[in-house]
């Protein structure tokens, strides 16, 4: 690996430190939210119901979130960051600044959507 590459990874691992900071940060905050009692008549217990979901749903993505940073780090820690899945090739170096948890590169991340989108015609 060229040491521009790996000095790429370092400032890619310090983002991903970073990003899972604020997202486990997020979800301590949205614990109030998601513990409070519905009390009150239908209009209030209609409020609470929507901001729970709201926050359930802010939680998930929070989770996704750090489940693809951790297995980010995890390919740092392999030596498999930085590559593409779908194609093998390096995933270019702005777009690992800009997703460091992505797993592919611009046209690995074409190609996926072609088939998704095949795939969602079929099921049409």
């Amino acid at each position: 690996m060229s040491q521009n590459r790996q000095k790429l990874y370092d400032q890619c691992r310090v983002k991903l430190l970073k990003t899972r900071e604020e997202s486990m940060n997020g979800l301590k905050a949205l614990n109030p939210s998601l513990t409070t009692e519905m009390v009150g008549d239908e209009a209030d217990l209609a409020s609470a119901h929507i901001s729970q979901t709201q926050a359930l749903n802010q939680r998930d993505k929070f989770l996704g979130k750090i489940k693809e940073i951790d297995e980010a780090l995890g390919r740092i820690e392999s030596g498999n960051y930085g590559v593409c899945e779908e194609t093998g090739e390096e995933i270019e170096e702005k777009r690992l600044l800009a997703l460091p948890w992505t797993r592919l590169s611009l046209e690995g991340a074409e190609v996926r959507e072609r088939e998704q989108k095949r795939y969602d015609q079929k099921l049409a």
